[in-house]
C-alpha cells in the first residue's frame, strides 16, 4: 500500500492506515510532524472544549494523552460517550492520531505523588492488559514514559515494553523513552538516555525512542542527541524529541530555538509537553513550533483541513 506523508494526509486517509503505514508515513514527512500532549483531567483551557480539540485547531499531527486512565477515561468537556468510546470520539471530533502515556511506574517512589495531579491510577500502568485495553480503544500510539516523581526507570521501560510488544505490538505504534528523570536517582542529565538504554529500547520492540530535546535538560545537546538518533535511524526506527520540563511555557523565541535543534539532531516528531499552563502548552507556542519545523503553509493546511475530509 502506497502512502502519503503524514503532513498531506487527510482525516479518511488515517483511518485507512495500519500500523506500519502510520510508521512509513512519518517518516516520510521527514522531521515535520507535531505531537501535542494535553492532559484531560484538569480544567480545560477553553471550558467546554477539550484541549486535545484545542492543540488540533493549533495545528497538531498526534494529540498525546497524558493522564489517561484506560479503565476510567476522563477528559473534560468532551460529549458524554460509553468509556470505551472516548478515544474514538477524540479521533471523530478532530481527525487526528491518538496516543496515551503508559507509566512503569515505582510504587514506592510514587507515593510521593499520593494527593496531587500526578497520582498513580490502575489504570495508567504499563502493562500488558492496560496496553491491550487501549488497543481495544482505538489508541494509535502507546508511550512508556513516566510522569515528574514517579519513579519510571530505563530498566522498568524496558522489562513492560517487551510485554507490551508481545501483547499489541502488531496493532499500536510503540516509543518508550524518558523527557526528565521522572524521579529515578541517577537517571538525570546525559544519563536520562544513554546508547545502551537506546539499544535495550530498540531490542525490546521500540518503534519511537523518546528523547529530551536539545536545552531542556541539562548536558543534552544537539552533537548528543544526534548521535542517538543516527543509532535509531541506522535499526529502521524513528525518534521522537520532547519538551517535558515546563518549557512549552517559556517565549516563542526559545520555542523556536529547540524546534530547530530538534530538526538538527534528526526528529522524525516533535513533542510539546502538556503544562505550559495546566492541561497543554501555550497556544502560541505550538503555532510557533509547528510553523519553525514546517512553515506557514503546511501549519495553515493542518489547521484549515476538514474533519469531514
Amino acid at each position: 500500500m502506497k502512502v502519503k506523508r503524514l503532513l498531506d494526509c487527510s482525516p479518511s486517509e488515517l483511518t485507512g492506515y495500519g500500523k506500519q503505514e502510520l510508521l512509513a508515513s512519518i517518516a516520510g514527512s521527514e522531521g515535520r510532524v507535531l505531537a501535542c500532549e494535553t492532559i484531560g483531567i484538569t480544567p480545560p483551557l477553553l471550558v467546554d472544549v477539550t484541549n486535545a480539540e484545542y492543540a488540533a485547531s493549533l495545528s497538531a499531527d498526534i494529540l498525546l494523552l497524558n493522564m489517561f486512565d484506560v479503565r476510567q477515561p476522563v477528559v473534560q468537556a468532551l460529549p458524554p460517550v460509553p468509556a470505551s468510546e472516548t478515544v474514538r470520539e477524540i479521533k471523530r471530533l478532530t481527525g487526528r492520531l491518538v496516543g496515551i502515556n503508559l507509566e512503569p511506574t515505582n510504587a514506592e517512589l510514587a507515593k510521593e505523588n499520593d494527593g496531587t495531579l500526578w497520582q498513580m491510577k490502575e489504570g495508567r500502568l504499563a502493562n500488558a492488559e492496560n496496553a491491550r485495553l487501549a488497543a481495544d480503544m482505538g489508541v494509535d500510539l502507546i508511550v512508556l514514559t513516566g510522569n515528574p516523581g514517579n519513579g519510571v526507570s530505563n530498566e522498568a521501560i524496558a522489562k513492560t515494553l517487551r510485554e507490551i510488544s508481545a501483547e499489541v505490538g502488531d496493532r499500536v505504534m510503540l516509543a518508550a523513552g524518558k523527557m526528565h528523570a521522572s524521579g529515578v536517582a541517577g537517571e538525570c542529565g546525559e544519563h536520562i538516555m544513554t546508547e545502551s538504554d537506546v539499544e535495550c529500547f530498540l531490542d525490546a520492540g521500540a518503534d519511537i525512542i523518546l528523547l529530551p530535546a536539545p536545552g531542556t535538560v541539562p548536558g543534552i545537546t544537539v552533537a548528543y542527541l544526534h548521535g542517538l538518533i543516527a543509532k535509531i535511524h541506522g535499526s529502521g526506527k524513528l525518534a521522537l524529541t520532547s519538551i517535558g520540563t515546563s518549557q512549552e511555557g517559556a517565549d516563542t523565541a526559545t520555542i523556536r530555538q529547540i524546534a530547530l535543534w530538534c530538526k538538527m539532531a534528526g526528529a522524525d516528531i516533535h513533542h510539546i509537553g502538556d503544562t505550559g499552563v495546566p492541561g497543554m502548552a501555550l497556544p502560541q507556542n505550538i503555532l510557533a513550533y509547528s510553523i519553525a519545523i514546517r512553515g506557514e503553509r503546511h501549519t495553515y493546511h493542518r489547521m484549515a483541513q476538514s474533519v469531514n475530509r
